[in-house]
């Protein structure tokens, strides 16, 4: 017996459409079964299932004061020499996807 559906109509970027569908495509989940599981998430929590947030704007070196400047230093210093550091290629990558959502 075949299931009822609705559609859903929805205006979406299209870069974030194309760069959703190719992650669902390689996870071979079509975008139907994914806005199905996110409306049943709605329905189970009665909430929107991810936080909802504005993202933290970069602050520039203006901005801050010296001993805030200080503090980031001092912070970047201890984790290079805790060996947490990362490779800068995924430090621009982070920040380029960090500038793109301030688009």
């Amino acid at each position: 017996m075949a299931t009822k559906t609705a559609n859903v109509l929805a205006r979406v970027e299209p870069d974030v459409k194309e760069e959703a569908e190719r992650i669902m495509n390689q996870l071979g989940v079509p975008a139907s079964v994914v806005i199905n599981m996110l409306y049943k998430q709605i329905i189970l929590k009665r909430e929107i299932p991810f936080a909802l947030s504005l993202p933290r704007r970069p602050v520039s070196r203006e901005e801050m004061s010296d001993a805030q400047f200080d503090a980031m230093m001092r912070s970047g210093m201890d984790q290079a020499r805790a060996d947490a550091a990362r490779p800068a290629a995924d430090v621009v990558s982070d920040l380029k996807k960090e500038l793109r959502a301030w688009r």
